[in-house]
């Protein structure tokens, strides 16, 4: 007999926020508006759902913070393209649609010269 941990619901809303913080701060260092809009439509990063085990979820954390933390970083050096391109796979083979290479980021952080975005989470709100 064999005992399997099904991932808590904490774990699905931690994916999900991540999902969402890649959408509205990290593509748009990257993409312009229609494109992310595209992406959304795509279903990009869309979870599954629902994650078969509590290592499956881990793992999908994981990945994605990792991703993340590269595209984050102030400059994307070629030493990461191989971490990168790992832990896509990774999302991949958990169900995950991502359909990026780190070459990608690399061309579109050149192109991309204007930081607005309706994807951008606000950095203060007026109350009325």
């Amino acid at each position: 007999m064999k005992i399997v941990f099904a991932p808590t619901p904490g774990q699905e809303e931690e994916i999900c926020g991540l999902v969402s913080y890649i959408y509205s701060s990290v593509f748009p260092l990257y993409f312009t508006d229609e494109e992310i809009s595209e992406f959304d439509q795509l279903k990009v990063l869309h979870t599954p759902e629902d994650f078969n085990t509590l290592k499956d979820a881990f793992q999908v954390m994981a990945s994605m913070q990792t991703v993340i933390s590269i595209l984050e970083s102030p400059s994307l050096d070629e030493q990461y393209a191989a971490l990168f391109n790992r832990n896509v796979s990774t999302l991949q083979e958990y169900g995950l649609f991502f359909p990026f290479g780190f070459e990608q980021f690399v061309e579109a952080r050149t192109m991309k010269n204007s930081i607005f975005s309706i994807y951008i989470k606000a950095a203060n709100e007026v109350l009325i």
